[in-house]
């Protein structure tokens, strides 16, 4: 992070904010940030940083686009050739909107494209962390799942047992007296 500040008491820092078409090829693109630097270097200004941010979905359509590429510049210049700047930079073609800001003394230049890398680099390792979250989740509902089932079938399986165990004498006594009915029944036609 740098911190801008002035080299002269004469100047000061400026931020300036550039959108311009998405869907422009690298030529097109390289002529309108040239075209740019061009009208600052013709004011005196000295480029500090530049932070290109990319493609962005811009709020509303601006002519006829719904998406822009932004670059951010820091120069250094005579606050009195600022407006002979903005004025400039409203003739260039394919500038679709821009914005000339002053920086708060003691302003820290944070580069958005190196906090985005980085954020991406977390949000990777969120979404991996996020992940084995959830796999460790199932596997444990999954074993819960398991020693139920393994529960409820060493239930049934000891009813069953029960059941039969309790079941058979009184099934062979009935068998008994059922047979000697049929046995002893006169309208057997053997």
């Amino acid at each position: 992070m740098t911190i801008l500040s002035p080299s002269s008491e004469d100047t000061r820092i400026y931020e300036v904010t550039i959108l311009y078409p998405y869907k422009l090829n690298q030529k097109e693109e390289k002529q309108i940030l040239d075209e740019v630097s061009t009208v600052f270097e013709e004011a005196g200004a000295k480029l500090i940083e530049s932070d290109m941010w990319g493609r962005r979905g811009l709020a509303y359509t601006i002519e006829g686009h719904d998406e822009g590429n932004f670059a951010i510049f820091y120069y250094e210049m005579d606050p009195l050739k600022v407006r002979e700047a903005d004025e400039a930079m409203l003739i260039i073609p394919g500038v679709l909107r821009h914005m000339i800001v002053k920086p708060p003394k003691g302003y820290e230049l944070v580069k958005y494209s190196d906090q985005h890398k980085k954020w991406m680099k977390e949000r990777e390792t969120e979404s991996e962390r996020k992940g084995r979250e959830r796999e460790e989740e199932i596997k444990r509902r999954v074993a819960e799942k398991a020693k139920r089932q393994v529960k409820r079938n060493d239930e049934q399986k000891k009813a069953t047992k029960e059941n039969i165990s309790e079941k058979s004498p009184v099934k062979k006594e009935k068998l008994s007296e059922e047979l000697d009915k049929i046995i002893s029944d006169d309208e057997l036609n053997l």
